[in-house]
């Protein structure tokens, strides 16, 4: 029975950065990450991970195992990549709010004692100020993150430096340095701590918090198997990477080859914008968030797809769509539809909702069909959407 007990041929520590190794290996040619011009594949994400872990623990930056390395940015490509490739580096990763105050910046960047820091070009000046406060041997080192198509070269970062306080290169530089085929330094034990995260020190000091290995694994799956996250997804980054390490997708995103499409600024048109062009299934946001979305006047410029899409099913002689009153959603879509003579009573409910769900994201699908003989008009033919939203508000 000894031989049952853990070894290194039937046991490894429980880790999500294999999740990348499995995603270049199942998923290599899909697309990762989405960002204006910026497109990358799973292969491609997967080489770049390892190859800036590995000038991380290369001489040229020294981080070493068990060191903190600090990231200060929003949801862009660098920032994703970040969340694998420092702990892949044997660091631990410490994601900061870019909307911290230069003094509680400081106070995190202190307690943590982090070793470098990535920091967006748009939060340059604020980490310079925080470093102001540390004493000369605290300060950590620099590397600037530019991930907007319009940031020239290192023109930004010149321009940031000052006397004492130089950015060491840009993400892409560090990046480039470094070797793809890098083997990347898996924990010694599950145990051991991958991330450290902060609260925003609302009432009092930021608090440090430490996930470990194993911790952050079973969050993730946890994450996984609550949503039911399909195959091949398509996951907006309405949910900051920092703020808990957006609730694990980080790394949850890899196990399931998704699609990420990253967003600098939230705000309503763009993520209109993006949910349409990107045909987006997945997202996470606060109730801010839904809030400011769900009160968005062109939000229902979104039931004009639904209504084509339910045109293009042959058995369709009319379709209107309006908002049906949801207590957990606000609102959901109800679609009332009238069907060519030929196929009255042979067509169900559940299969327009399936022909809608080959053509549309998850969200816009119907959740109610409502079958008539004939749409109410207008004398003029014209459709009247009041009456069907007030049918829709007495369905169940």
């Amino acid at each position: 029975m000894e031989f049952l007990l853990p070894h290194p041929s039937n046991s490894s520590p429980l880790t999500v950065l294999g999740f990348l190794d499995r995603a270049a290996s199942i998923y290599g040619d899909s697309p990762s990450l989405l960002h204006d011009t910026t497109t990358h594949t799973w292969s491609e994400t997967h080489s770049r991970c390892l190859r800036v872990a590995s000038t991380l623990s290369s001489s040229s930056l020294g981080i070493n195992r068990g060191q903190v390395v600090s990231v200060i940015g929003p949801n862009v490509p660098s920032v994703y990549e970040l969340q694998f490739a420092v702990p892949m580096s044997g660091a631990v990763l410490n994601n900061i709010n870019p909307r911290l105050d230069a003094h509680a910046l400081s106070v995190v960047l202190r307690h943590s004692e982090s070793k470098l820091v990535f920091v967006d070009h748009h939060s340059s000046s604020l980490v310079l100020e925080a470093l102001a406060f540390l004493p000369k041997n605290e300060k950590p080192r620099l590397v600037l993150l530019q991930d907007d198509s319009n940031i020239s070269g290192l023109t930004n970062m010149s321009a940031s430096s000052s006397a004492d306080v130089d950015f060491l290169d840009t993400y892409e530089g560090v990046m480039e340095r470094g070797d793809p085929r890098f083997k990347w330094v898996r924990p010694n034990n599950e145990w051991n701590p991958m991330v450290l995260n902060y609260t925003s020190g609302t009432t009092s000091s930021p608090k440090g918090v430490v996930l470990s290995h194993r911790a952050v694994f079973m969050s993730t799956v946890n994450s996984l198997l609550y949503w039911s996250m399909p195959n091949r997804p398509v996951y907006l980054w309405t949910l900051p990477m920092f703020h808990a390490n957006g609730w694990g997708y980080t790394w949850a995103t890899a196990a399931v080859g998704a699609t990420n499409i990253c967003v600098r600024r939230v705000d309503a048109p763009t993520i209109f914008e993006l949910i349409d062009k990107h045909q987006v299934t997945h997202m996470c946001a606060a109730p801010m968030v839904l809030n400011m979305l769900s009160n968005y006047p062109a939000r229902k410029q979104l039931k004009r797809p639904v209504q084509t899409v339910l045109y293009t099913n042959p058995a369709v002689k009319e379709a209107a769509v309006v908002a049906k009153p949801d207590k957990m959603w606000g609102e959901t879509p109800c679609a009332f539809v009238s069907l060519k003579c030929s196929d009255g009573g042979s067509v169900t409910e559940r299969e327009v909702r399936e022909f809608c769900k080959k053509k549309l994201p998850k969200y816009m699908v119907p959740r109610n069909v409502v079958f008539m003989e004939e749409l109410p008009k207008t004398s003029t033919g014209k459709i009247q959407k009041f009456l069907l939203r007030q049918m829709a508000k007495s369905l169940p």
